[in-house]
């Protein structure tokens, strides 16, 4: 990919600065500031040039093999392509796949996602048609009696670059409260009916759940697989976590949680759309609060793929954060905790992931999104856009 920009404002590590951009074989090989006069460079007229975002935790894949609950699409590689494209078009251009290994009240509605995940995944990166490019994180269940079965097969497969501990039982981490458990999946259980799942899900994880754990820590250790803990509510949480070497606490549920792992030297994750929203929607501490404490380093679009650019630009605008440190969140922070340092910033020598953006009425759009890995962008009313 070879390509020149100008009139921008670029958006770098620790400035911003309106010029030029020069592209060679998909990598930046010169940034300029000041006017461009080159006749073929796309003219930006101001708009910002961003890095590519790193996503590094999305329930997007899963949406799209199972629009609606217990509906799953017949076939997995077009849903995998949808993904995608949702992705690409909201300028993320490193994804990491989430999926989950394991069961919950749900029987086995898993283990059918992971198995149609995995191979759909698979094939559509042999296809060399995805736009983005596609890591895998494993999220790890380890209060089910097989979640080693699940994981173990994929282990050393060479895009598996994320793997998060996670314990979803009544009781535990953001279900400590059990109403609370009750209340976020809506399943219409009477009380008789909800004792007994509550019972036989608590039982499982006092069964399995601590040596499950030691041994999913132990594998990515063996690996040098960076580790998520997810969750995060307690004290204990966290004094588990830095013993383990946890690198990430994903979505910490308590402004204690997020203290904690701070002084522990752990990276906090939290939701972009938490941010929008300016409140967690299941009741957690606000993201807003612990960026108010410095106690935010990432951000993760989890349901809402548009969510990273509006969280970002939603930092910037109401909480007074610099625009260059609210990308770094999106961009920088997650490519460099995950080892992916040839990336999330625009700087010489870095992969060409770019982002055109445009602010409208306070909302910030994704015009055109260009991938080193794509051989073409997307584009938004590029007649308009240009």
């Amino acid at each position: 990919m070879n390509l020149i920009i100008k009139n921008a404002r670029i958006v770098l590590r620790d400035e911003i600065v309106t010029g030029a951009l020069r592209v060679c074989n998909g990598i930046i090989d010169a940034i300029d500031t000041g006017p461009c006069s080159h006749k073929s460079a796309v003219d930006f007229n101001g708009d910002y040039l961003l890095p590519g975002f790193v996503e590094l935790h999305t329930d997007n894949l899963e949406q799209q093999l199972e629009p609606r609950p217990g509906v799953f699409w017949p076939d997995p590689l077009s849903a995998v392509l949808a993904h995608d494209a949702h992705m690409f078009t909201a300028g993320i251009t490193t994804v990491f796949d989430a999926v989950s290994l394991g069961e919950y009240h749900d029987g086995p509605k898993r283990t059918q996602i992971l198995d149609m995940s995995i191979h759909a995944l698979n094939k559509a990166r042999s296809t060399g048609i995805l736009k983005s490019d596609h890591k895998l994180h494993l999220r790890c269940e380890y209060s089910d009696p097989k979640v080693m079965d699940f994981l173990s097969p994929h282990i050393n497969d060479p895009v598996l670059m994320l793997v998060s501990l996670m314990d979803h039982t009544p009781g535990q981490r953001q279900f400590t409260d059990t109403d609370v458990y009750r209340k976020y999946y809506k399943q219409g259980w009477s009380d008789k009916e909800f004792d007994e799942v509550s019972q036989r899900l608590i039982t499982t994880q006092r069964s399995c759940a601590e040596g499950n754990r030691q041994m999913i820590v132990e594998l990515c250790q063996q690996r040098a697989l960076p580790l998520a803990s997810h969750d995060d509510t307690l004290a204990v949480h966290i004094t588990q976590a830095k013993m383990e070497k946890v690198t990430l606490s994903e979505f910490p549920t308590t402004l204690l949680a997020a203290s904690l792992a701070r002084k522990a030297g752990i990276k906090i994750v939290m939701g972009g759309p938490n941010v929008v929203r300016g409140s967690s929607h299941s009741g957690n501490v606000s993201a807003r609060q612990l960026a108010a404490e410095g106690l935010l380093d990432i951000l993760s679009s989890d349901y809402v793929p548009t969510s990273l650019i509006s969280g970002a630009f939603t930092l910037n605008r109401e909480m007074d954060i610099p625009l260059h440190q609210a990308i770094a969140l999106i961009s920088l922070n997650p490519a460099q905790v995950t080892g992916l340092h040839d990336r999330g910033e625009i700087a010489l020598g870095k992969r060409a992931d770019l982002v055109r953006a445009r602010e409208v009425e306070n909302i910030p759009a994704v015009l055109q999104t260009w991938s080193t890995d794509s051989p073409t962008s997307f584009e938004i009313n590029q007649k308009n856009a240009a």
